[in-house]
Order: C-alpha cells, then structure tokens, then sequence
C-alpha cells in the first residue's frame, strides 16, 4: 500500500504526510509548478502546470489497493477503477455507489457555469474537517494493517 496525494489545492497533505510517516507508509506527492511541496518523508513529483498533469501522473502509477487523496472525482472515479481506495480532504470515501453521481453534479455545475451562472465557492475549512478527514484516513490504514 502506498499513499498519493493529489497536491495542488489539497489542504491536508502535511497531516497526511504526517500519518503516512507515522505508520511508515510510503507517500507521494504530486503537485504542478505552481505549487511547492517539501518534505524529509515523501517522494514529490513536480509535473507542468498543464491542464490535468498530476491526474496523468497519478492515473498512471496508482496500484490495487493504494490510498489517494484528491478533491477531482474524474481522478476518483480512474482510480476506483484500478482499485484504489480514494477519499477527499474532508473525508469523502469515493465509491462504486457514489461515483456516477458525484460525476453528474460535476458535470451539471460545469454546465450551469457555462451558461453564465455564478457557483460559490468553498467556505472556510473547520477543524472539524481535518478531524473528518484523519479519522477516515486512519480508518483506511487500519483496516489495511488488520488483513
């Protein structure tokens, strides 16, 4: 098991790394030129700021079984795909059963956005979304260590 993190936007690649460290997993990070990561645990793939770079990269090297972070449900649904188990920064476990209709409201915001409709944007990350998000990840981890 391995643990990648979607980097560019993600605010809790540092707790991830830290878990990862703690537990001795390996963890990668990738991120594009606008973005600057460093870290004594973690390999760090820098990729061009090209649309979807670090979703091609990851795409590419996830395995059966690996962790990913990401906030991007195409990503999810590539990485559900090959097996992987995938959550977001605030705790979202990705899924067979909720895949198809996180896709479709991605799709119909982007449709709406086409037309000229304004979306709001995030709102203000708590404490009790990096908690969220810990004990999903940890949860994961455990349940890997146990089989």
């Amino acid at each position: 098991m391995n643990i990648y993190i979607d980097a560019d936007g993600c605010p809790v690649v540092h707790i991830t790394a830290g878990i990862a460290e703690k537990y001795g997993i390996p963890c990668t990070i990738v991120c594009d030129l606008a973005h600057i990561y460093k870290s004594d645990y973690c390999r760090i793939i820098t990729v061009d700021i090209a649309s979807n770079s670090a979703d091609l990269i990851l795409a590419g090297i996830i395995k059966n079984n690996d962790i990913v972070i990401t906030q991007d449900y195409g990503l999810a649904a590539v990485c559900i795909a090959k097996g992987a188990r995938v959550i977001n920064q605030n705790g979202l476990l990705f899924t067979d059963e909720n895949i198809d209709s996180l896709l479709m409201s991605r799709h119909e915001s982007a449709k709406a956005r086409r037309a000229g409709s304004k979306t709001k944007g995030p709102k203000k990350r708590t404490r009790k979304q990096d908690n969220d998000f810990i004990q999903v990840l940890l949860g994961l981890i455990e349940a890997d260590i146990i089989v």
